[in-house]
């Protein structure tokens, strides 16, 4: 009998994308196969190009395989998928609609009504600790704010998982550090399937249940690692030689990948002159 606390949510089936550009054929993806747990908080993380979003972008269904197959919950994504929720790097929000209003607007396309709206919004609100800014627009807020907003929109609408691409990416060291604190707070009260591209080995090891390293482009599965660090987790976590440990076996594996996507591109610029 499956557990269903280990049940897939998405899996990436010996997905392969193909972008043509300039007449060019660009393979951001090779027969790339993974999955997400139930519950899971999985982390990507690779050299720039490596297709990190190229992949997120086809779980949230922007954009399909040129060969294999994306699915959730064993069916194909074959179009936007409403059951995934998507936080992009940039803040997405209304800016002519109050917190409150950037809050309720999917509650709002799915027809829910105003009380119910009004209700929901703001248990999220107080969930992402922005009571007292309900009638703030977001020119009036800071930064991590904003994506406080962006989060508190999504987790509203319920969807079945958060796709994240690198959403703390703009935010200075220190607000990066609080959001990740409020993001595994969330993540213990929501238990929301998460699958969250980062470029930083110390976000996915503060965040992750697993850390996926993809290879240089074409991007590959290099390596799966397990974050065993016990939850739940504190930003303090980064003191611990266990945490020390993980993070020298990850960059071992990012650092081999980065150096490759390096001399790939001098490669590439030499032969194009």
């Amino acid at each position: 009998m499956t557990n269903c606390a280990f049940s897939s949510v998405l899996v990436a089936d010996r997905v392969t994308k193909v972008f043509t550009a300039g007449g060019k054929s660009i393979v951001a993806l090779r027969d790339l196969s993974l999955e997400v747990k139930e519950g899971e908080f999985v982390c990507l993380i690779g050299a720039s190009g490596c297709g990190k979003t190229t992949l997120i972008n086809m779980f949230a269904g922007f954009l399909q395989p040129t060969a294999g197959e994306v699915r959730l919950r064993g069916s194909p994504i074959t179009g936007i998928e409403p059951k995934c929720g998507m936080v992009f790097q940039s803040y997405a929000l209304f800016p002519w609609k109050t917190v409150r209003g950037n809050v309720e607007f999917g509650l709002k396309m799915k027809g829910v009504a105003g009380a119910d709206r009004h209700r929901i919004a703001d248990r999220f609100i107080a969930l992402v600790k922005l009571q007292g800014f309900e009638n703030h627009y977001p020119a009036e807020l800071s930064g991590g704010m904003q994506q406080r907003v962006t989060l508190a929109r999504i987790l509203a609408a319920n969807p079945e998982v958060l796709l994240m691409d690198e959403p703390f990416a703009a935010l200075d060291a220190m607000t990066r550090q609080v959001m990740q604190e409020e993001l595994l707070r969330i993540h213990e009260e929501s238990r929301k399937t998460t699958l969250f591209i980062t470029h930083h080995v110390d976000e996915a090891l503060i965040l992750a249940d697993r850390i996926i390293v993809l290879s240089a482009r074409p991007g590959r599965v290099k390596a799966i690692i397990g974050n065993t660090l016990p939850r739940p987790r504190r930003i303090d976590i980064q003191l611990s030689p266990d945490f020390a440990r993980l993070k020298a076996e990850i960059w071992a594996y990012v650092e081999e990948e980065v150096k490759r996507h390096i001399e790939t591109t001098k490669l590439s610029a030499a032969s194009e002159e």
